[in-house]
């Protein structure tokens, strides 16, 4: 099996198909299609079904694309690294983000890794861990800096907090509920949700629990904080967002925040990545950068 037959392997299935899996690579298509062959003779299996309109993977070659891209993910991260030792400054860190981060931290952590890396990439996925943790597993993000649910992960993956968070209360301006002061105000409040857990449920009803009250309503479910907020804002709808956000809507016009008296705790920020394998020293930097940048963040919790 060799590197240049993977390479072909996954563009074909990335693509859907000979010609336009060729097209991309800058290469003849019998070239690619001799390398699917001597793969499936290899493996003593078929890869991808044949059909008019292009090719798809079968069930079998699925899997082995999955592992495909691992391996040819980690053989780029493996060129990065020894260019990166050899001090040659180039390559791609992929990182993933939730919304605290975003707002928090990317400001202060931006400038100073493009001063020192200007010839690095650098790709940004907005997420949560539940929808970013496939992505991490596959080495096609390096590290995660957001939220984490309550439980802990497996040994897979080295977990370092950063700091304590805690949430606010938002809500379109005029809202018939902007100057509630209590939880039970909003027990009849419909919300606009995202979750740090597959249930997005699970990040309201604890703390409404807590305080003996209803289970709250989640009438919308988003997976992007742009969403939520665009939620919010153009519906009766409450969303409760990291204490970040507030500089956002102090700057805004379209939302208030609702300042209730208790203490709405959120899930601590911390730093993922996997345990098998190190970062990259240029994603190591950046690493830090995040590092320090918490040190900056203020601890709302006693």
């Amino acid at each position: 099996m060799k590197l240049g037959q993977l390479n072909h392997l996954i563009a074909v299935a990335e693509l859907g198909g000979l010609r336009r899996a060729a097209r991309h690579l800058g290469i003849a298509q019998p070239a690619i299609t001799r390398s699917i062959q001597e793969l499936e003779h290899e493996l003593g299996v078929v890869l991808f079904e044949r059909h008019a309109s292009g090719m798809t993977p079968t069930p079998i070659g699925e899997a082995f694309v999955r592992r495909g891209l691992v391996v040819q993910r980690e053989l780029e991260r493996a060129r990065d690294e020894v260019q990166q030792l050899k001090g040659i400054s180039n390559g791609i860190v992929s990182i993933g983000l939730s919304t605290a981060p975003h707002v928090a931290m990317l400001p202060m952590v931006l400038e100073p890794f493009q001063r020192r890396y200007p010839d690095v990439r650098l790709r940004i996925t907005e997420g949560l861990f539940p929808a970013l943790e496939p992505e991490i597993r596959s080495g096609a993000i390096d590290f995660y800096v957001g939220p984490l649910a309550e439980e802990g992960l497996t040994g897979e993956y080295i977990t370092e907090k950063l700091f304590n968070n805690s949430r606010v209360i938002l809500a379109r301006r005029g809202h018939r509920l902007r100057d509630a002061t209590s939880l039970a105000e909003l027990k009849g409040a419909r919300w606009v949700s995202t979750s740090v857990t597959i249930n997005a449920e699970a990040e309201l009803w604890p703390l409404f629990q807590q305080h003996g009250l209803p289970r709250p309503v989640t009438a919308v479910e988003a997976r992007s904080a742009l969403s939520t907020i665009a939620v919010a804002a153009s519906s009766d709808l409450l969303a409760m967002m990291p204490r970040q956000w507030l500089g956002f809507v102090r700057t805004g016009r379209l939302l208030t925040q609702i300042k209730v008296r208790e203490e709405l705790v959120a899930s601590t920020i911390c730093v993922v990545s996997r345990s098998r394998l190190p970062l990259t020293p240029v994603a190591q930097h950046l690493c830090d950068l995040f590092r320090r940048s918490a040190l900056n963040q203020p601890d709302p919790l006693p």
